[in-house]
Order: structure tokens, then C-alpha cells, then sequence
């Protein structure tokens, strides 16, 4: 089934809310193509491997989360860009990307669907860029009292959260990956905060709300003596491995809506 390719862009700029944030680069359409759709590849970041094999897959729109154009990058097209381009333009293939609003998004966002994976009982918008919520914390209940634990211990008291070793261990089995972790909280783990990507800074951030940890994609150096000196852990579980979440479920999301084909490709990155 064929859909047109300005309707999907034009449902998907709406649905993530593009014109409220203030981003570091466009998001929806970037690179125009065919006007129609058959086939919808989804990946993280926008380069040459993914949209050659989106090509090879004969896709006609690739929506990303990280595109191709950035304000902190060259205005000039430099060699690498006019290979993307052109696999691109030669293709007859259409690129959209979708950043902070994907983030942000309390569905489909990468923070949001974090939250859950990770088996929250409650998530909050939190962490704002530029007067928009982008994160989340994640809010875990625990177990009932007494629950698992013989008659003489009563057990850990009802919504006083997880066992950190759990928490770091769920961060692992959701993200495919072991995590860098500074364990310098607290034993029981209530409240997460969670922004994807690079967002060591915020940190700070999660300091300031009382949280008992902080999840991100990388580390920044400080961070070790900052979560140990303000008695929180942190976790860096990798910027590509926090951002595969919302991409795909986008694609998920057209597929069923408009009738195409999806496919995610997975790149990784080890960052």
C-alpha cells in the first residue's frame, strides 16, 4: 500500500509537536523525495551506511533521530554530505528527522519508553531545554511490605523503590549493553532521572530534584566526583543505545497507521 510522503512527514510534525522546541537543528522533512511511500526505514542517526542500505531495501523515506543537518556543522556541503545527498537524491529517497521532540515526546519518546522498559510504576516530564520538558523521572514503587522476605524482616517499606544493583542491571538487559555506572547513591533507588543522548550536565539537574540516580547516554569527566560528593548514582548506558527506542516506535507508528512497510536498521555505535 502507497502513502503519500507529505501526509506521514505532515502527521508525524504534529504528533511530536516540531514548532515548540527550539532545536540544534531542523526537524521533519530534510531532503525531499519521492511523493510517494511504500517503504519506511527508521534508524538513529543519518550517514551514508544507512541510507545505502535503505536503498538495497528500496525504501522511499527514511525518518531518523539524528539528521544530517546540525547548526554546529559546516554550511558549506563538504564531500561526506554530497555522498549522502546523492545516495539519497539518486535513490529517489526522502529524509525527516526528528530530535529533541522525539526525546520529549510522553508516548513515543526515548525517555518515556526508557521509563517503562526499565519497569517504572510512574513517569513525570522533567528536565527542561529551552521552556520544554525533554526528560523524565521515573518513579519505582518497590515491593509490598514484607514481601519474598522471612517473618523476622519485615522487608523494605511499600514505594521505597528497587534495589540499585537491580535498577543498573535492568539498564543492562534493556539497553543490550553494561553500563558505566558511578554507584554512589543510595542502596534502594525510588526516583530516575532519565534524558537520552548527551546530557551528562544535567546531573545537576537531578541534584537539585533529590533524585536518588541519573541516566544518560555519555559521561562527561566531572560527573564521578559530582555524583559521589552529592551522593547519587550515575549511569552513562550509551547515546545510541538510549535513542533506538523512539526511532523504531515511530516507524512501528506509521507502519500501522498509513499501511507501509517498516524496517529499523540497527547501526551500532559503541558511544
Amino acid at each position: 500500500m502507497a502513502a503519500r510522503t507529505e501526509e506521514i512527514v505532515a502527521f508525524l510534525d504534529e504528533l511530536l509537536e516540531i514548532d515548540r522546541f527550539a532545536d540544534m537543528g531542523p526537524n521533519g522533512l530534510q531532503v525531499p523525495g519521492g511523493e510517494t511511500v511504500t517503504s519506511v526505514v527508521t534508524g538513529v542517526s543519518g550517514q551514508l551506511e544507512l541510507f545505502e542500505r535503505a536503498a538495497a531495501h528500496g525504501a522511499e523515506l527514511v525518518i531518523v533521530h539524528h539528521g544530517i543537518l546540525w547548526e554546529f556543522e559546516p554550511r558549506r556541503i563538504g564531500a561526506a554530505q554530497a555522498k549522502r545527498l546523492k545516495t539519497l537524491l539518486a535513490n529517489g529517497i526522502a529524509l525527516a528527522a526528528y530530535h529533541l521532540p522525539l526525546d520529549a515526546h510522553p508516548e513515543l519518546g526515548n525517555n518515556a519508553l526508557l521509563a517503562a522498559g526499565l519497569g517504572a510504576d510512574a513517569v513525570e516530564r522533567a528536565f527542561d531545554h529551552k521552556g520544554r520538558p525533554i526528560g523524565a523521572i521515573a518513579t519505582f514503587g518497590g515491593d509490598p511490605p514484607g514481601a519474598g522476605a522471612p517473618a523476622s524482616d519485615p522487608g523494605p517499606l511499600a514505594g521505597d523503590g528497587i534495589p540499585a544493583a537491580e535498577l543498573f542491571a535492568r539498564v543492562a538487559t534493556l539497553t543490550d549493553r553494561d553500563p558505566l555506572v558511578f554507584d554512589a547513591g543510595p542502596d534502594r533507588v525510588r526516583r530516575l532521572g532519565i534524558v537520552s543522548g548527551s546530557a551528562a550536565n544535567d546531573l545537576t539537574t537531578a541534584i537539585e530534584l533529590g533524585l536518588d540516580a541519573f541516566m544518560t547516554g555519555e559521561p562527561k569527566e566531572h560527573v564521578m566526583a559530582q555524583a559521589r560528593e552529592n551522593g547519587i548514582h550515575f549511569i552513562a548506558a550509551g547515546h545510541y543505545a538510549t535513542e533506538t527506542f523512539g526511532i523504531r516506535r515511530v516507524g512501528e507508528l506509521v507502519a500501522e497507521r498509513f499501511g507501509v512497510e517498516h524496517r529499523f536498521l540497527d547501526i551500532p555505535n559503541p558511544v
